[in-house]
Order: C-alpha cells, then sequence, then structure tokens
C-alpha cells in the first residue's frame, strides 16, 4: 500500500515561525514534524510514499530529496494553486490509482498504529475508513458519530460549544479505495470532510471510522507546537528521539559540547554539535537545535530553540520559540508565548514581552522594551563602524560573508588598480576572515599586500608606504570570542568620519565593483617589514643616553605578536633587557582584565627581584602599553598618561598634547607647569591621530594605554612609546615612582547606562536643559563644569544603545555623588 503525505499548508496560525518555512519543516525534538510523520509510515510498511506540496514546496523537495536516507521512495505532487484536502490527494491520483492507499497529515505528531488502521479498513470492506481519537476540546476539529459497528453517521467541522455532540474528532488520517476519485473533481478545490464525505454519506457509500488509541497532536497553534514538544520530551509520543540519553530525561545529540558546570534539569534535548558553556542553566521542556551556543549563565526553560541559534550570556529565555540563525545577545530577555522569526538579531539587554511575534530579519536594538509586535518594521542599527571598527562576535555578527561584503564595499571606494595593505593578529579566527577580505580586494580590482601576523603599528606604518588604505583583522580587546576589522586611510589612520559614511553607505545599498578577468587584483608579501619598522622608529625617536644609561628593563610581550619585532628593537638599542612570554599563542589571541592584571602583577615581581628601572607589558597586538614602576607597583593606565605627559613636557618644554575630554584636568596642571598646553580631541581615536598629526604637537594618549608619539607616527604605538620612555628615563635619570609621587592625584569615575536608541537625542536635551547656566562644553557629547571645577560628561555611544559618564571631583566621593545625580537625569529621560 502506499501513502499520500499533505504537505502544502501554509501553516498561517503559526507566523512567524512559518513565514520563512513550511509548516511540516518546523522541528520537533530538533526533527521536522513530516520526518516523525515519514518514520511513522516506515515502521508501518508504507515506505512508498507520494507527498502533496504547494506552499515553500522545494524546501520540502530539497529536505527530503527521494527519501532515500530514511530508506522510503518518496514522489511529489505539487500544486499550482491551493486545492483543500481532497484536490490536492486528487492531484496525485495517477501515482494511487491501482490500489487502496493512506492518507496523512504531514504537520500532524502521532503514535497511532496504522496497521491496525488498514486491517480495520479491509475487514470492513469500506471505501474510506476516517481515524478518529479522542479530545477534551472539539472545537478546533471535525466531530464525528460512528455506530456499533464503526460506519459513520454523522460529520460535523469546527463546531461551537452548542453543537458539540461528541469528542471523536476526525485527524485527518484516512484510508481510501481508489475510487473515492470519481467525487473529486480535478484542479479546483475539495474538502474530504466538507465536500467529498457528504456526498458518500447521501449515497450510503461505506464510511467507517476507526477509533485509534496513543498520541495525536495537531501542531496549528503556538500553543500546541510548544505542547509537542513537551510531549515528546516526557515520552507521551512513541517517536525516535536522534542521541543518547545522558541521564533520564536528559537527551544529547552527537558532537554536542555540554560542559560539566552547565545546569541541566530534563527532560530537555540539546542537538547536534551545539555548545552549552558553563553557567548556563536548561531546564525541563527546552529544546535547544543543531550547532547552537549557550553561553555562560544564560538560562533557558521551556524554550524551544531552533538551529544555528546564538544565545549570549545572561540571556534568559522562557516557554519561548526562537526561529533559525537568529541571535540573541547579551543579557537579553524574551518571555513566555514570544515567537522570534528566523534570522533576527535581538539586542543586549532588550525585553520581549509574552506572546510579541518578532517576524524574521528583524533587529531589536539593544535596551529597547518590546510588547507589540514587529512585523514591517526592520529596526536594524544605525552604522557599521563602532568604536574599534566593525566588531561583532566571530561566525555570529561577523561571518566570512560580511568579511567580503565589507570588504569589497571598501573596495569600491577606492580607485581600481589601487593597493591595499592586509594584516591580522595570531588568531585563527582572524587567519580564515582575512583570506576572505583578501579575496574580495582582489575580485573588485584592488591589488593587495599581505603582511599577515604582524603588530598593529606595524600594519599602520606599513599602510601608509605608498597603499591606499588597510585592513586589520584582530581579536577584540578582552573578548575572546569577537573581531574587529579595522580599516585605515592611505596614512595608515583609522577611517574618518566621513570616510566611515561612505563605506556605511555604499555597504548598505550593496552597490559592490566587481573587477573583468583581466583586471583581477595581484596579491604580494613585502619583505623585511620588522626591520624596515625598527629602523625608521629608531631613527624618529630620541634615543640619546640609553646606550650609556646602564639601564635594565623588563618586556613582557604577553605572547603576542610585538614580540615579533622585540629581537630587532632591543638589539640595536643596546639595552639590558629580560624578555618575558615573548612566544605566540594562537589560542589566547586577546586577554581578560583578570589575566592582564595577573600578568602585571607577575612583571612588577620579576621587576623588583631584577632591580630593573621599570617594567612594560605591551598588549597582544603591540598598540598599547601597561607600566610598573621601579618597585614592582602597577601604574595604572590612567596614572601613566600623566606620568608620560610629565616626562615629555618636562623635556620638551613647549608644544601641544592631544588628549580626549575625558581625561582628567589634572592633565592641565602637569602641561601648563613644563609650558605646555592640551589640546581637548573628542573620544574617537581618528580625532586624537588628527591632533597627533600637527606640527606643535610634542605627545599624546587616550589614558588607556594607548600613546602617540608624534616624532614617530600620529598612531597609538607600544613599542614607540616605550622607546620613548627609555630615552627620557636615562636622560631625566629620575626614577617612575619619583615622577607619579609629584603628581597629584586624580578622581575621575565613570558609569555606563543603557538607552534606547529612540531616546537618546532627548537624553541629551534634558541634559543640556539641567545644565542649566553652569559651563557646557559640547567637544564630544556634553561636559558641565560646576562652579567649584567638579564636571560630568555625558557622550551617547555611536555603535550601541548605550550612554556613557565620566565625572572628577576633589575625591571619589564627590565624584560619585556627581555620577548619581547625572545619572537620574539621564535614566529620569528614557521611557516610563
Amino acid at each position: 500500500m502506499k501513502a499520500v503525505v499533505m504537505a502544502g499548508g501554509e501553516g498561517t496560525r503559526l507566523r512567524p515561525m512559518t513565514s520563512s518555512m513550511p509548516k511540516p519543516l518546523l522541528p520537533v525534538a530538533n526533527r521536522p514534524i513530516m520526518e516523525h510523520v515519514l518514520r511513522l509510515l516506515k515502521r508501518h510498511g508504507l515506505s512508498e510514499t507520494v507527498v502533496t506540496v504547494q506552499f515553500l514546496a522545494s524546501l520540502v523537495k530539497n529536505y527530503f530529496g527521494d527519501g532515500e536516507e530514511l530508506g522510503m521512495e518518496l514522489s511529489y505532487a505539487n500544486e499550482e494553486k491551493p486545492l483543500g484536502t481532497a484536490g490536492s490527494v486528487k492531484n496525485a491520483e495517477e501515482a494511487l490509482k491501482d490500489d487502496a492507499f493512506l492518507v496523512i497529515s504531514g504537520d500532524a505528531l502521532t503514535d497511532f498504529d496504522l496497521t491496525e488502521l488498514i486491517n480495520f479498513h479491509k475487514e470492513k470492506g469500506a471505501l474510506v475508513t476516517v481515524c478518529l481519537t479522542r479530545v477534551p476540546n472539539p472545537l478546533e476539529f471535525g466531530i464525528t458519530i460512528v455506530d456499533e459497528e464503526g460506519r459513520v453517521e454523522r460529520f460535523l467541522e469546527k463546531p461551537t460549544w452548542g453543537q458539540v455532540f461528541s469528542d471523536t474528532v476526525n485527524t485527518g488520517i484516512y484510508v481510501m479505495e481508489p475510487e473515492i476519485f470519481n467525487y473529486v473533481d480535478p484542479d479546483v478545490p475539495v474538502d474530504w470532510s466538507g465536500d467529498v464525505f457528504p456526498q458518500l454519506m447521501k449515497e450510503g457509500k461505506p464510511i467507517y471510522g476507526y477509533v485509534a488509541e496513543g498520541y495525536w497532536e495537531d501542531v496549528g497553534t503556538h500553543e500546541s507546537y510548544v505542547k509537542a514538544q513537551a510531549d515528546v520530551l516526557e515520552g507521551k509520543v512513541d517517536v525516535e528521539l536522534d542521541g543518547f540519553e545522558i541521564s533520564p530525561g536528559v537527551w544529547v545529540a552527537e558532537g554536542a559540547e555540554v560542559h560539566p558546570d552547565a545546569v541541566l534539569r530534563g527532560p530537555l534535548y540539546i542537538g547536534d554539535y551545539a555548545k552549552v558553556e558553563a553557567g548556563a542553566e536548561i531546564r525541563e521542556h527546552t529544546v535547544v537545535g543543531s550547532n547552537v551556543v549557550v553561553k555562560s549563565g544564560a538560562f533557558l526553560h521551556k524554550a524551544v530553540v531552533h538551529d544555528n541559534v546564538y544565545i549570549g550570556q545572561q540571556s534568559n529565555l522562557r516557554g519561548c520559540v526562537i526561529g533559525k540563525n537568529t541571535d540573541i545577545m547579551r543579557a537579553a530577555r524574551i518571555e513566555d508565548g514570544a515567537v522570534i522569526g528566523d534570522e533576527c538579531l535581538v539586542g543586549e539587554e532588550s525585553i520581549v514581552q509574552g506572546n510579541v511575534r518578532v517576524y524574521p530579519f528583524k533587529t531589536i536594538e539593544a535596551g529597547a522594551f518590546v510588547n507589540t509586535s514587529v512585523i514591517w518594521e526592520s529596526r536594524s542599527q544605525a552604522q557599521l563602524f563602532g568604536a574599534r571598527g566593525v566588531s561583532g562576535i566571530l561566525n555570529v555578527e561577523i561571518t566570512p560573508e560580511l568579511a567580503v561584503r565589507i570588504a569589497g564595499a571598501y573596495a569600491t571606494t577606492l580607485k581600481k588598480g589601487a593597493t591595499v595593505t592586509t594584516a591580522r593578529d595570531h588568531s585563527r579566527g582572524a587567519r580564515a576572515l582575512k583570506r576572505a577580505v583578501i579575496s574580495a580586494l582582489q575580485a573588485s580590482a584592488i591589488d593587495v599586500r599581505d603582511l599577515e601576523n604582524v603588530p598593529l603599528p606595524v600594519a599602520r606604518q606599513q599602510t601608509a608606504r605608498g597603499s591606499a588604505g588597510g585592513i586589520m583583522i584582530r581579536t577584540s580587546p578582552g573578548v575572546p570570542d569577537s573581531v574587529d576589522i579595522m580599516f585605515f586611510d592611505e596614512r595608515g589612520a583609522d577611517l574618518s568620519g566621513a570616510r566611515q559614511r561612505k563605506l556605511d553607505r555604499v555597504y548598505a545599498r550593496q552597490e559592490y565593483r566587481r573587477a573583468f578577468p583581466g583586471e583581477i587584483g595581484d596579491l604580494s608579501f613585502p619583505s623585511s617589514v620588522f626591520d624596515s619598522y625598527t629602523g625608521s622608529l629608531l631613527r624618529a625617536v630620541d634615543t640619546s643616553g640609553i646606550a650609556e644609561s646602564g639601564l635594565k628593563v623588563v618586556v613582557d610581550a604577553s605572547n603576542g605578536s610585538a614580540g615579533l619585532v622585540l629581537p630587532s628593537l632591543l638589539g640595536r638599542l643596546g639595552v639590558d633587557a629580560l624578555t618575558i612570554n615573548p612566544g605566540l599563542d594562537e589560542t589566547r589571541p586577546t586577554e581578560t582584565e583578570e589575566a592582564r592584571r595577573a600578568g602585571l602583577v607577575r612583571l612588577g615581581e620579576i621587576v623588583a627581584s631584577a632591580r630593573a628601572a621599570f617594567g612594560v607589558r605591551f598588549d597582544p597586538v603591540g598598540e598599547r602599553l601597561s607600566l610598573v614602576d621601579e618597585k614592582g607597583r602597577i601604574i595604572e593606565d590612567d596614572r601613566a598618561l600623566l606620568v608620560m605627559l610629565d616626562l615629555v613636557a618636562a623635556e620638551r618644554r613647549s608644544g601641544k598634547v592631544a588628549l580626549p575630554v575625558t581625561t582628567t584636568r589634572i592633565a592641565e596642571q602637569v602641561a601648563a607647569y613644563h609650558g605646555t598646553q592640551v589640546e581637548w580631541t573628542t573620544t574617537s581615536p581618528d580625532d586624537l591621530t588628527r591632533v597627533g598629526r600637527g606640527e606643535t604637537t610634542i605627545f599624546g594618549g587616550d589614558g588607556r594605554g594607548g600613546f602617540i608619539i608624534p616624532e614617530s607616527s600620529s598612531v597609538f604605538d607600544g613599542a614607540a612609546a616605550f622607546v620613548r620612555l627609555l630615552g627620557l628615563v636615562a636622560r631625566t635619570q629620575l626614577t617612575l615612582s619619583q615622577i607619579d609621587a609629584r603628581i597629584p592625584r586624580a578622581h575621575v569615575l565613570r558609569r555606563d547606562l543603557v538607552t534606547p536608541w529612540a531616546v537618546k537625542g532627548l537624553v541629551m536635551r534634558r541634559v543640556v536643559e539641567a545644565a542649566g547656566d553652569r559651563s557646557v562644553d559640547t567637544t564630544d557629547g556634553v561636559r558641565v563644569v560646576e562652579s567649584d571645577g567638579r564636571w560630568v560628561m555625558v557622550l551617547p555611544d555611536p555603535a550601541e544603545a548605550v550612554t556613557h559618564l565620566w565625572a572628577e571631583g576633589p575625591d571619589d566621593a564627590s565624584a560619585q555623588a556627581l555620577l548619581d545625580e547625572w545619572s537620574q537625569i539621564v535614566e529620569g529621560a528614557g521611557p516610563s
């Protein structure tokens, strides 16, 4: 006997899940509903099956193919238009006309004994046997009355409670003889229970009803969809689960990685190649699909998560459904009954209320509170660029596909035949993405000079030597699973705001230039880049007195690319240097703040025991520098900026110093004491770089380990700062602790507040209004200066739904009080 599986319905009640996926492909326990149906058919010997398809038919065909993987023979009958339950089977008449056949829905979950149903049909000599079951609420189904022999006496489709005369309902599973086709007109919509069966009963034809025992759930609503998952996990329905039951009710599929410190409370299911980190908690009736990542601190309860979903740290998912390829970012909360469609982005700390529907391809901004369905709005982020270029989680937000598109957009902003320099840090992710970037550049008629793994300052310097621009890919500082794609201009500096916006526009319009075959760009690998870098650095920076001083220093390369230039640099300086952690470790391309702190403590111990003049620690890409004094004490980054400023200003006695407006005003006192002046810049690195290029600029820094040594370059350069510091200490013959001790203590505090994009403008207006007649500086954001010199600065983040606040006072308590006061103003401007 053959079977017919009806898989053509649109499943409109299940939108947005069925907006981009046919209902039969919706996964239940990580397998499409229709696959459970096909496996049931095969179990009962019905391996030759016709599938009727209409809505998104190609997706069904592509998934199941000819049925070989299931050990079945599948063929397809395609409807050009909806033909109803009977019309769609009539459409497959050619394959079914020779013998009795079974009809079953491709979107109902059941474990009925189909063999018993077929035997009943044959025993009764029926034209049609309707498979029936008893349900507590028959309102959504066709109810049926049968006599003692099982013959159908009455049908009623979807009754009201006043019409309910039975709890026995039609499941949509039938066994039929081929003469049934005589009662179905071709190519017009016809239904079994509404059109065909009443006609058969009028003519007295043998229609029988078989009341089946077992499980049956018509997965037609979100509630029934979630219930079906729970029923499978509870063992209420006899279906095959793919995986291993590692503890009672806890099913884990092949290749899944579940950390021993993750909390699992079954029954639950974790799909193949999913990854669940330590500290994540997955509770009852949760289904985690294939290739899903669940980060530490995430909490899932009664959540159904489709394939390839990213669930960020501290996120909270309860009773919701998450579509495939969707990203749920840190601390997002999705409440009971909510449904997130395919390929959505739910931003950090956002809240999606219960029963909200978010349709596919939508972005919920960070910090948003969503209590109505998102159907038409895109809510996409305003721009690509953040503080460090284009940043995001590797293979979640930053994929090879995105790298290709954005590199193609960058190439389109340059002339054909121009040269771009590419580089990366020592991580595997950066290596893979750089290859995608190079291909896109060459395909856009751009020649590429690939430096491979080099420190960031080397990449900037080499870009400035004849390239139209550069691209550096590195692991985001302090975030091991994220990457930054950094774009440089022809001087090796970060792109200006105007250039970023131009790239944004090209990317948004997808207007990528493509080269003709003869125009494909060339790829070259420059040699001796480290010797070239150190040579130009030592020619530019004053190194007098270093060789004669007898200084001993300890240099920590922190297993990063800075170690690649140190042998050449230290050898030519002639300084007594102890280098630690020089080897590259591609498993640690960045470091957490805790690891950085531990490294500095260890550096301090070595400096003190070796009686060295000071110690320096490079960040993994050689851009930033941290200091330890001769006593082994850590000089915090904001203090290190003042120490370097004091040394440079004392030696130069004139000129300008470039500092961001968030720097302590003690910097003004230090600069003025030595006859120099501060030029305040915005917090943007490219603005600091712009001032750093000025003829009278003698120094710059950001208070976070980034130093500009203008005689060498106008960008942050850890090696240049190290060489400059060596020369200054050698010539002044003062220790770092002596210099630090003569600078007043600063008290600057910072706080970040979540602010939805929609109210950022309102927040800044309220801040200006609240400032009243106090002095206001709008160099970057709004800085309000009190009459006693205390100040607070409010700055909206350009890439995230966050507002940053800084405050400085004569002591920490005063600065804290100022922060508290203005935090209330910022939060009071938000949505109530």
